[in-house]
């Protein structure tokens, strides 16, 4: 997300330099550079203009602080714009009406409309504590329905299903079913175009009318770049669109649909889509997304990432056996599924501050990935005594599972070493002053 507008965002705020001052040569040289970056991003015009317009004014009307250099003072100024620009803050979803609460998810065909829905119904579930119930309008498109009850199936959450082929008599059957079933929250797909059309919003104008949802969620494809905007300023024009959701956030994505939905049309961009998978919808934070793009990191959200996907049981008797020394390769199998779940290295990676260059740094190296894939054979070579006894693994054990995980015995050598010393380290640390107090113990 976001990787070529920080690498060239970085280049041009750091042509900075150790200048001593802002002046207005200098500034105006380095708006210029990034104007041309946000409009390569594929920044809306009038958004890159209005960015500069505001960056430039900021700049020249700002004492340099002492305990800041130039650099630094202007990187402030471009964070404070670009949080600005995306909405400052993160808007959440409402469900403050009588139940059930009607959340419909708008979009053309082809954004992502129903593998958002099924995300978002995995969010309600798991963050919102809520109970819901999904529905499938979508009567034109093949299989539209079948594959939202399969997938939401999977998930064991509910599904409503009738023979009724027709949009608005189905939208009116399955608010009846969601009030029968006391659900907290009704999920409606509606049926997407593949451009929008006088049918395609009056159909949509008709199911408002029969729900009164409390939220209208609209679903665009993020590498549609310039065109985000046009689609969320049409869709805008007929519904009370009330949030906005950008997918594919992951693929080759320029960022400018990020940077210019929210200025042009002043709509809330409420979550993104980071993957294929259920949980892979991120709530979207414009200071953490803007922290991001200018390689600040965003620990917040990894930290949040980390708490919702480790169970604190368990991660509470792994810290009573890291104390007492008894921590086994058993263990450090559980824990690589644990880091496993948050999703790749690569992705974990960009949390980081400074990642576009680590990034670049291990390019020339094994992606950690790989070397997870070879530690996860080795260990599920061994029998379950040898994962938890590892002296139980002399010379012939050791080429036992070499043999059996296709790797070499100087791999298992390898792995050994680095088990040992890192549960040395860590049982010191759980004993530490510091340890005590992180609660390790």
């Amino acid at each position: 997300m976001f990787e070529s507008l920080t690498q060239k965002l970085l280049v041009s705020l750091r042509s900075i330099g150790n200048r001593t001052r802002l002046t207005e040569d200098v500034v105006d040289e380095v708006c210029r550079q990034l104007k041309t970056n946000l409009l390569e991003a594929d920044v809306h015009v009038k958004v890159a203009k209005d960015f500069i317009d505001g960056v430039r004014k900021k700049a020249l009307g700002t004492e340099v602080q002492k305990s800041l250099s130039p650099e630094q003072q202007f990187i402030r100024i471009v964070y404070e714009e670009l949080c600005s620009v995306m909405g400052g803050k993160n808007t959440p979803l409402s469900f403050r009406v009588r139940p059930p609460a009607v959340i419909l998810v708008v979009g053309l065909q082809g954004a992502g409309k129903t593998t958002t829905l099924v995300k978002l119904a995995k969010h309600i579930r798991e963050v919102h504590k809520k109970s819901l119930l999904v529905a499938s309008v979508d009567v034109y498109r093949p299989a539209a329905i079948e594959q939202l009850a399969t997938q939401i199936k999977a998930l064991g959450y509910d599904h409503f299903d009738c023979p009724v082929m027709e949009a608005r008599p189905r939208a009116v059957l399955a608010k009846e079913e969601a009030i029968k079933q006391n659900a907290e929250v009704l999920l409606i797909d509606t049926a997407g175009r593949l451009h929008i059309d006088s049918e395609m919003m009056a159909e949509l104008q008709e199911l408002v009318q029969v729900f009164s949802p409390i939220e209208i969620l609209l679903v665009i494809d993020s590498m549609t770049g310039q065109d985000a905007v046009k689609i969320a300023t049409q869709f805008q024009e007929t519904l009370p669109i009330s949030g906005i959701v950008l997918t594919k956030m992951d693929g080759d994505a320029r960022g400018g649909a990020a940077l210019s939905v929210r200025a042009v049309t002043g709509c809330p961009i409420k979550f993104v889509g980071m993957g294929e998978k259920a949980s892979d919808l991120e709530l979207f934070h414009p200071d953490r997304v803007a922290s991001r793009i200018l390689d600040m990191g965003d620990l917040l959200s990894l930290a949040e990432k980390a708490e919702s996907t480790f169970d604190k049981e368990e991660t509470l008797k792994l810290s009573k056996k890291i104390k007492k020394n008894d921590f086994t390769l058993a263990d450090f199998y559980g824990q690589l599924q644990q880091i496993k779940k948050m999703g790749s290295f690569e992705n974990l990676l960009k949390f980081l501050p400074g990642s576009a260059g680590l990034s670049k740094q291990i390019q020339t190296l094994t992606p950690p990935d790989t070397e997870i894939k070879k530690i996860e054979a080795i260990i599920q070579s061994m029998t379950p005594s040898e994962r938890v006894d590892y002296d139980l693994l002399d010379g012939s054990r050791r080429r036992r599972i070499a043999a059996g995980s296709g790797t070499r015995v100087e791999d298992i050598n390898k792995l050994m070493k680095q088990f040992l010393e890192a549960r040395k380290m860590m049982t010191r640390l759980a004993k530490s002053p510091m340890g005590k107090r992180r609660g390790l113990w």
